[in-house]
């Protein structure tokens, strides 16, 4: 027995059950399943060392880029890795070994990563941010196609039972690594410019070789047929009409993208202010305590009640917003735990909100109809990420607590709406 064996026996409960893999794969399989974890967990931790809501958000205020443009990134990144899978899954399915499409994109998503690096060290101003914003749109494409192509290479390649452990396992060291650069952060050993600097270059070379590492998989050619275009993905919305839940779940889902959208105005209305050199490190803590923290416990009560998840997570999101507008009126928003506390509840509410839409999603559609369900909301929800970061990169010409409010109010609005959908979880 080699070394892959010895581990992937380690690490899973059933090593000896095929779990759906033939022969073939199932003897690649320990090997694979090692390469599944150690590109996810790069990939995941590049995703953490840039987050668009915190790390992007303090480099493009820095760097004088301005709120507008600020206000950009979180939708750009959102929308752009959405919206393109309704036209790229086609194409996608099309290709004999998919992991191409994965290690392809993300390379491509570690040079434009390394590119957002080299802008912050050569511009400034304005011209800074319109490069950066348009660098995270071509990461965001990279994304989507690494987003469509993965469920099914790992499909085909990590037996059923042992899928969420190699996620799973790749998530727990993604989030060692970034509580790891939070504290660096907070130990303050050098600027902070310099540390964020460093930390997305560091992304960019960690996308660079998990695709590297993805490339090694050893995969199955087989072509994909049946998969559906964006053409008939764009067909697909009458379901809308046909089916008043689905469209009231799109309502409710679209209502609570101030959860994902928010993070940046929390960051904005404590910039400048005391202990704002390490408030940074607190806050990229408390996104990543809080995903460590809620994830699982969201799962487990979403096989409950998908339902009553968007419930909480809707009124957890909203509140976590108007004691951020109140601490503001008390002029508190400066103090150095005042925006990474709030931020903590908002973000435990964002994962809710994720864990709760995915799970009530599948649970909701007929099993023939679910790509289609999808499709849908994914592309109806794509576009209002679009049409609100728009708009709140408008609104926040008005100052950043106009925003936090119109989104606390979407998030009570997303909680109602969410309460009049119907138990469908077992």
């Amino acid at each position: 027995m080699d070394i892959e064996e010895e581990l992937f026996e380690k690490l899973v409960d059933d090593p000896q059950q095929a779990g759906g893999l033939d022969p073939d794969a199932r003897r690649a399989e320990p090997g694979n399943f090692l390469r599944h974890v150690a590109s996810l967990a790069g990939s995941k931790l590049a995703d953490g060392l840039i987050d668009p809501k915190l790390v992007l958000t303090w480099l493009m205020t820095h760097l004088g880029a301005g709120a507008a443009l600020t206000g950009l990134l979180v939708p750009v990144r959102e929308a752009g890795s959405l919206l393109p899978q309704l036209f790229t899954a086609g194409a996608i399915g099309a290709f004999p070994r998919r992991k191409w499409v994965w290690a392809v994109g993300s390379v491509a998503q570690g040079l434009a990563a390394i590119g957002i690096g080299l802008v912050a060290l050569t511009l400034q101003g304005v011209v800074a941010g319109a490069v950066i914003v348009g660098l995270l749109a071509v990461l965001a494409l990279a994304r989507s196609a690494c987003s469509a192509s993965y469920k099914d290479v790992l499909g085909k390649t990590v037996g059923k039972s042992r899928r969420g452990t190699a996620t799973g396992l790749a998530s727990s060291i993604a989030s060692g690594g970034v509580i790891l650069f939070a504290v660096v952060l907070l130990w303050g050993g050098l600027p902070r410019e310099v540390l964020v600097i460093a930390a997305i270059m560091l992304a960019g070379a960690f996308w660079v070789l998990g695709g590297a590492i993805f490339a090694t998989l050893r995969e199955q050619a087989q072509p994909r047929q049946g998969v559906m275009t964006g053409g008939q993905a764009l067909s697909q919305l009458s379901l809308l009409r046909s089916d008043a839940q689905l469209g009231r779940f799109v309502a409710a889902r679209a209502a609570l993208v101030g959860t994902a959208l928010a993070p940046p105005y929390l960051l904005l209305i404590g910039a400048g202010q005391d202990g704002n050199e390490r408030q940074l490190g607190l806050l990229v803590l408390a996104s990543a305590l809080a995903s460590l923290l809620s994830s699982y416990v969201w799962g487990r009560l979403s096989d409950r009640s998908a339902r009553q998840v968007l419930i909480g997570a809707g009124l957890a999101g909203g509140v976590a917003l108007a004691i951020a507008l109140g601490l503001a009126w008390m002029g508190l928003a400066g103090s150095i735990w005042a925006i990474p506390a709030v931020l903590f509840g908002l973000m435990i509410a964002y994962h809710g909100v994720r864990q709760g839409r995915s799970t009530y999603l599948v649970d909701m559609a007929p099993e023939d109809q679910r790509a289609s369900y999808t499709a849908v909301s994914n592309l109806v929800v794509g576009l209002v990420l679009l049409a609100a970061g728009a708009l709140s990169a408008g609104l926040a010409a008005l100052g950043p607590l106009w925003v936090i409010a119109v989104f606390a109010l979407a998030s009570f609005a997303g909680a109602w709406i969410a309460y009049g959908l119907d138990e469908v979880s077992a």
